[in-house]
């Protein structure tokens, strides 16, 4: 059975256009710096974000691991979201290879920090305390839904950081699906951080990668992290190749994903036994709980979602996330919202 998959933007597979650049790529050793492929990818990705270099990676973890690693030594600290991916999904990387320290502030409903919570945060120069050495942002936001922050707000971060002589970094996994939202260029949330990392892999389809960007004296500090994290690799631009057609192709069409995930989340509103969050979709991800008066848990709907060939998200006892992406179309939506009819009319 061909499933409509709506678990996660990280299910896509690469578009036939990928498929047939990764074919013919030229390639070099990248750990040489000798890939063709790869530094081109590099030098489109940072002139798109506004940066001046960027760093091909395995994995957003590894992007934001990494970028973490290269701004702060052992002892000091980043302050963060209490939902940030980097601080609930990643295996807790920066606290066990890097020795820094997290302060989690509660993250507003659109995903942000309040700046008089960061502020507040800052340490003082006492010998009891640890160095307050990084900001770090998630834009759009996962755990809040999608959300995303704009770019007077990012603005208002950064300018409040380095006057006090603390760097910024952006996980900006969808930071492309934030510019979609707001209708600005991607430049004017990820010019002014200090870093940046976005995924290739997810909603713009390529098989696997993410990338790093920031100054070229941060990028070469990086560049020796990934080595050590196992990261350097060889030739890799038959994967940078599809990266080179997300950026050039996908980046430009996540507005179809949003326009699908708004008329998915219409349709669930009439059924009665959902009730979604308010304001769902802010991007391409739709976030609903089940109702009080129905008796099964997410997990069950979910199982008996896959007999009408669709795959859904769950993330809590009664509730769901449905993301949209490339390979999900009008039927696609269509056949989610008959599912879940016929599931829930049981």
């Amino acid at each position: 059975m061909d499933f409509v998959d709506l678990r996660s933007d990280t299910v896509t597979q690469p578009t036939p256009e990928m498929r047939e650049a990764m074919a013919k790529a030229p390639v070099g050793d990248d750990v040489y710096g000798e890939d063709p492929t790869v530094n081109r990818l590099q030098e489109l990705a940072a002139k798109m974000v506004g940066q001046e270099a960027a760093l091909f990676v395995p994995s957003g973890t590894m992007g934001n691991l990494a970028g973490i690693l290269a701004h702060c030594g052992r002892g000091d600290e980043v302050i963060l979201g209490k939902s940030a991916h980097t601080f609930l999904y990643e295996a807790g990387g920066i606290s066990a290879l890097g020795g820094i320290h997290s302060a989690q502030l509660p993250n507003q409903p659109d995903g942000s920090l309040a700046l008089e919570e960061i502020r507040a945060a800052i340490r003082a120069n006492d010998a009891h305390q640890p160095v307050t050495r990084l900001i770090a942002l998630e834009n759009t936001h996962n755990r809040c839904g999608g959300t995303y922050q704009d770019p007077a707000y990012t603005q208002a971060v950064v300018e409040l950081a380095h006057d006090r002589g603390i760097k910024v970094h952006l996980d900006g996994a969808r930071i492309f699906n934030a510019a979609e939202a707001q209708n600005v260029n991607v430049k004017n949330l990820t010019s002014t951080v200090d870093s940046v990392t976005f995924c290739l892999s997810k909603g713009l389809c390529a098989p696997v990668g993410s990338v790093l960007c920031g100054s070229r004296d941060f990028i070469d500090r990086a560049h020796r992290i990934r080595k050590q994290l196992g990261g350097g690799m060889r030739q890799v631009g038959i994967l940078a190749a599809a990266g080179i057609v997300a950026l050039e192709q996908m980046t430009k069409r996540l507005g179809e994903d949003h326009s699908r995930a708004r008329n998915l989340a219409e349709g669930l509103r009439q059924i009665r036994q959902l009730v979604l969050d308010a304001g769902t979709p802010a991007t391409n991800m739709v976030f609903m709980n089940l109702a009080g008066e129905v008796t099964i848990n997410a997990r069950l709907v979910a199982e008996r979602m896959k007999e009408y060939g669709v795959q859904v998200g769950v993330v809590g006892e009664r509730r769901f996330r449905l993301v949209t992406h490339y390979w999900i179309d009008d039927l696609g939506v269509e056949k989610t919202l008959s599912g879940f009819g016929k599931v829930l009319a049981k």
